[in-house]
């Protein structure tokens, strides 16, 4: 059986400002250092064959981090994993996104990439990933707004919730389609904090 581990970055500088990072190529914060690491340790002796990475440095470093701790082996990275890009609002503040389109500002013509644009960048891999690793256990380390219309797409329903830094999502292949293990996890995040309170 197929089983593919969806696994958003760590947090980043930008994250923590609420700057939009789309394709820009932003690194991980040292909280998002953090976060990965924890996560790897959640990972440790869950067999999983391989990480391949969005080629954005914030995925890879994640992707890296978790292959140092867990031996788990980084088959490289691949841009059909990147971020949705976000266009002209790479780089704003919500702050200068309604100082310069308005409350509608999403709505507005920023030249950002489609949902069908990204699923078919999606689909591309996955027919790719398939072929290769068929029976096998891969994790992919990608971005929030790739990986939700991903999952949106395959639930046939929207999410409600949003996808944080270093959530785990885990499905696998059942018969034509795919179904989900897991969603949206960071109990590896508040486990340890609590741990860390004394609690």
């Amino acid at each position: 059986m197929t089983t593919i581990g969806f696994i958003r970055h760590g947090t980043t500088e930008w994250n923590l400002a609420g700057r939009m990072q789309g394709q820009m190529d932003t690194p991980l914060a040292e909280v998002g250092r953090l976060q990965a690491d924890r996560l790897a340790r959640r990972l440790l002796g869950g067999q999983w064959d391989g990480l391949i990475a969005s080629d954005l440095q914030r995925a890879k470093e994640t992707a890296e981090r978790i292959a140092a701790i867990t031996g788990i082996p980084l088959l490289g990275v691949d841009a059909r994993l990147r971020e949705r890009s976000f266009g002209l609002i790479e780089g704003t503040t919500l702050e200068e996104r309604l100082a310069r389109w308005g409350e509608d500002w999403r709505g507005a013509d920023v030249g950002m990439e489609t949902d069908e644009a990204l699923l078919e960048r999606w689909q591309s891999f996955l027919d790719d990933a398939e072929r290769e690793w068929t029976g096998r256990r891969v994790l992919i380390v990608s971005h929030g707004g790739y990986i939700a219309p991903v999952i949106e797409s395959i639930l046939n329903q929207a999410l409600d919730t949003h996808l944080m830094n270093t959530s785990f999502s885990v499905m696998h292949r059942s018969g034509t389609g795919w179904e989900f293990q897991l969603l949206n996890c960071t109990a590896h995040l508040e486990l340890t904090d609590k741990a860390e309170q004394g609690a």
